[in-house]
């Protein structure tokens, strides 16, 4: 254990800041879910909805075109929308693709959200009927313009980071965001892909990458929960045999022959025929996303504490219900004991500088019982950490990821979440960061991150390819690190676990038997003249690092 210790303080002596989004799932406190979710009926109460699109969505929202605006009020759900103009910094003229990250895993990503969420007038014309019934917007639609699906590469391209409108390059950027959804199982957001072009040149790409969105995307990221889904707007659009529909009590997806646009307006805006069918299949099928997303929240909240002086007035302190990661078993609950094969958690930090960190078993502060506590106090450009070795390295490969239950003294900063590895070459060592939110702050949050979400780190070989969950944990590790601010606080962490990977993601939809496919017809030129274009500036990302030499202290629990 001590020769790996040495390995892994040489590592922490180089420290590298990435300003970057969080990648990660995190979910409040959980009941049991709801035995529901298999049917197509509108919500039973007013659900307040925002759509994120430009003029491809207003066609189809408007009345007398795809009608859906109208048809969302008939089935419960208060629209509103955003499109050219709107929102901080203009990122409503921003919906391409790799915009996706500005919007939903950037430094940005607060402002943006909180804008979205609170939005409620109309910013396209469209039929909306009955009264805001108020609080924030509950689901988010969002869906890109045509020009996206002239998606450079192959079909069949992994994701990569490098790129802009390709098609390994879209699988990264969805793969990316899809950690901000699991940050907020308290909303549903519903992907509508890009629709088709008439263009053939790149529909193969087109194809490929959506059915990989509907099919591939969320089992691939072990992704347990059921507020993100996908509506195949590209496929409807491209043939009258194109169909993604509820039916029969099952989500149905029947491929079109074609994979281009089936219903031109004298360009590639879909026509009114087109948009209009699109409704029709949407409509169900969005309740019945809705319907699934509902089954998952619990019936019940549960109390931060126990309430012993018999004062009512303390019974509003409650943890907001929704879906929880499953654990298999926990690593670490505090109670006292060590884990197996562990000295325990033991605290280290950076010698050369005023940065401090101590972390101590705190007897009744955690969410359960005991908690881990941390109090840092971390000067800039240094850091500090607290970490749990094992004598021999661990096989966690039969979870999906790492859960723990976190409250904060304050929000701001960035945990680091470290795992030490034995890997064939030697040592590694993979790093999450993870924001500390004012909602950790208010309550007791749980946190899930799916191995992939653990990156390599920027000084090590192979810098950011993803934690295989195959490899041998030999450590495991919580701790700061800063750039040009001081960073300062207190933090709890509770029941450190396993997080049980479910069985039913990634199931396969129901496709029926193709009919023959109708012939080709167009129509006039129609609807609205505003352009889809792509956005005409890549959003920035900054990255900045800082090496240098330390020697550091250790300091037992």
């Amino acid at each position: 254990m001590e020769s790996m210790k040495k390995r892994v303080l040489s590592s922490l002596i180089i420290y590298t800041v990435i300003i970057a989004g969080t990648a990660l799932i995190f979910y409040p406190a959980q009941a049991s879910p709801l035995q529901q979710g298999s049917d197509s009926n509108p919500p039973e109460r007013v659900v307040k909805l925002i759509f994120i699109h430009h003029s491809t969505g207003e066609n189809w929202l408007s009345g007398g075109y795809g009608n859906l605006g109208q048809a969302l009020a008939d089935n419960n759900y208060y629209v509103s929308d955003t499109n050219y103009g709107w929102g901080p910094h203009g990122i409503g003229d921003r919906t391409d693709i790799p915009d996706w990250e500005e919007w939903f895993r950037s430094g940005s990503t607060p402002a943006y959200m909180e804008a979205l969420f609170d939005e409620g007038d109309q910013h396209a014309d469209y039929t909306r009927t009955g009264a805001d019934p108020g609080g924030e917007n509950e689901i988010v639609m969002f869906k890109s313009c045509f020009p996206n699906s002239d998606l450079e590469g192959s079909p069949n391209d992994p994701p990569s980071a490098d790129g802009w409108l390709s098609v390994g390059h879209a699988k990264y950027v969805y793969n990316e965001i899809l950690s901000y959804f699991g940050q907020h199982p308290e909303k549903l957001f519903v992907v509508i892909t890009a629709p088709p072009l008439s263009d053939r040149s790149n529909a193969a790409n087109a194809r490929a990458f959506n059915l990989w969105l509907l099919n591939d995307w969320l089992a691939e990221n072990d992704y347990p929960y059921q507020n993100v889904a996908v509506f195949d707007f590209y496929n409807v659009l491209t043939g009258n045999d194109g169909h993604h529909a509820f039916e029969n009590g099952q989500e149905v997806h029947q491929i079109a022959k074609k994979d281009t646009l089936k219903y031109p307006s004298g360009d590639d805006h879909p026509s009114r025929k087109g948009s209009q069918k699109a409704t029709d299949e949407f409509i169900p099928l969005l309740n019945y996303f809705y319907n699934r997303w509902q089954a998952e929240k619990p019936t019940s909240l549960a109390p931060i504490s126990e309430d012993t002086s018999g004062d009512s007035s303390q019974a509003d302190e409650y943890i907001p219900a929704a879906a929880a990661p499953e654990l298999s078993s926990l690593i670490d609950s505090f109670d006292g004991v060590s884990p197996a094969g562990t000295n325990g958690w033991e605290a280290y930090w950076d010698e050369g500088t005023p940065s401090s960190l101590d972390c101590v078993i705190d007897p009744g502060a955690g969410s359960s019982g005991n908690a881990l506590r941390l109090d840092y106090q971390i000067a800039p450009y240094s850091w500090g950490t607290c970490g749990m070795y094992y004598d021999q390295a661990q096989n966690w490969s039969g979870s999906a990821g790492l859960a723990f239950m976190i409250h904060t003294g304050q929000s701001g900063g960035v945990l680091h979440v470290d795992l030490f590895v034995e890997g064939t070459d030697g040592p590694e060592s993979y790093l999450h960061e993870l924001e500390l939110t004012p909602r950790m702050e208010e309550e007791w949050v749980q946190v899930g991150i799916v191995w992939d979400y653990f990156q390599r780190v920027e000084w090590e070989e192979d810098a950011g390819t993803p934690f295989r969950k195959d490899d041998q944990i030999s450590g495991l590790a919580f701790g700061f690190g800063t750039e040009e601010e001081n960073l300062e606080g207190v933090l709890w962490l509770d029941d450190v676990g396993w997080m049980i990977p479910r069985e039913d993601v990634g199931e396969e939809i129901t496709t029926p038997a193709e009919p023959e496919s109708e012939p080709d017809s167009q129509e006039g030129p129609e609807g609205f003249n505003l352009p889809c274009i792509g956005s005409l500036a890549l959003p920035i990302g900054l990255v900045g690092a800082a090496y240098f030499q330390r020697t550091i202290t250790k300091k037992r629990k």
